[in-house]
């Protein structure tokens, strides 16, 4: 398949809808009170690679927000990585309406590299198995 020369990606993610727990790891404010709290909450990883994700999320973290990502990888084994919100998209539709374009975009900044090297293969394999004639 031909590089697309837009991509300005180091990593290629693959489509991979993963169960994950992202939280928090500096206090937002809260609106009405002033106080500060942190956020935790199980969302749906929709595409991965060694350098990122896509999180679908309801209630999309603020761009540049550093978070703590913990996910069960397909083989079992659990992953943990600090995240840093690259960007975030909100798609307002009626209730009821699908709201899957909704969420954020995560730059993994730091994580034990034995899980980041995973996270490559896992890719790698994803990406080979999707590009091999049906």
């Amino acid at each position: 398949m031909p590089e697309d020369p837009t991509e300005r990606r180091r990593h290629r993610r693959v489509p991979l809808a993963l169960s994950i727990r992202v939280s928090s790891i500096d206090p937002e404010t809260d609106p009405w009170t002033g106080r500060p709290f942190f956020r935790s909450s199980h969302e749906l990883c929709a595409n991965l690679s060694r350098g990122g994700a896509f999180i679908r999320t309801r209630e999309p973290f603020a761009a540049g927000r550093r978070l703590l990502i913990e996910l069960e990888l397909p083989d079992g084994r659990p992953l943990e990585a600090v995240g840093r919100v690259a960007w975030t998209r909100v798609i307002l539709r009626p209730a009821g309406g699908d709201d899957e374009a909704t969420g954020v975009g995560v730059e993994f900044v730091g994580g034990v590299p034995d899980d980041l090297a995973r996270l490559e293969e896992l890719a790698a394999r994803s990406r080979a198995a999707a590009e091999r004639p049906a």
